[in-house]
């Protein structure tokens, strides 16, 4: 390679190093949760960071439910050998908890979309086990009315980013709402499953597409599980041949 080639090859980095530096000037980088200044753009403080409960083993290998202590390899809690989900596995970034529940509520309600590269990356790593041989990622749909209200459905965003990160297909048009629910907050766990029950739907030209695939459901949130259960019923009565769900938070203890 000539001096000159050599020179215009490392142009473009150099470009856009130039570019980082201007807009960390003009937009100095912010904390996504609580906007206080911090290193570099899309990322948490110090102190947020301390507050993010990340995931990771020992937990129940079907729900993702962290273990206090570590029970050995291949081990499931109490609460999944006696209440199985439709869901083969769930796992989940961060307990829903500190800094999560303000990364979600930003997401949510407070139209913060630049939050959601930063959330789907921290479910990719937590996610790898289900993510392998999976086929695609269907996020938890919103009803049609909800999402003209919100605009976005953070379910799907969350879905495109993980998508980015695994190489897996993006597909939000396969799962449907067939009628708009209440919202869950502060329901039993009996309550959120009959508000959700029969509340998804597989539309007929999507059957085809989903027959015998696995299915790895995103969402922002799990609790008590009525939603994933929900949702995977309607992909495996459409024909699935497993559907695993991948959220960013999850409630560690279980809503009686």
């Amino acid at each position: 390679m000539t001096t000159a080639s050599a020179a215009f090859s490392i142009l473009p980095r150099l470009v856009l190093q130039a570019a980082g530096r201007l807009a960390d000037i003009v937009l100095p980088p912010r904390c996504l949760s609580c906007r206080e200044s911090t290193a570099s753009h899309a990322n948490l403080c110090v102190a947020c960071w301390q507050q993010l409960a990340l995931i990771e083993r020992p937990y129940c290998e079907r729900l993702g439910i962290p273990f206090v202590y570590d029970h050995g390899e291949g081990m499931v809690s109490a609460q999944a050998i006696a209440d199985p989900p439709a869901y083969g596995r769930a796992r989940a970034a961060a307990r829903y908890e500190g800094a999560a529940i303000e990364l979600v509520h930003r997401l949510k309600y407070g139209d913060r979309v630049e939050i959601a590269p930063f959330m789907g990356r921290l479910m990719a790593q937590a996610g790898r086990d289900v993510l392998e041989g999976a086929d695609m990622l269907v996020p938890v749909p919103l009803h049609r009315l909800r999402l003209w209200n919100r605009r976005f459905n953070q379910a799907a965003l969350l879905a495109r980013e993980v998508s980015q990160r695994s190489d897996l297909s993006y597909q939000p048009l396969l799962l449907g709402r067939s009628r708009r629910t209440a919202h869950q907050v502060g329901l039993s766990r009996r309550e959120r499953a009959r508000n959700v029950q029969g509340a998804f739907i597989v539309p007929a030209g999507a059957k085809p597409a989903i027959r015998g695939k696995r299915i790895v459901l995103i969402d922002d949130v799990l609790t008590s599980g009525a939603t994933g259960e929900a949702a995977a019923r309607a992909l495996l009565r459409a024909g699935a041949a497993n559907v695993d769900m991948l959220v960013f938070a999850r409630v560690a203890t279980p809503i009686e």
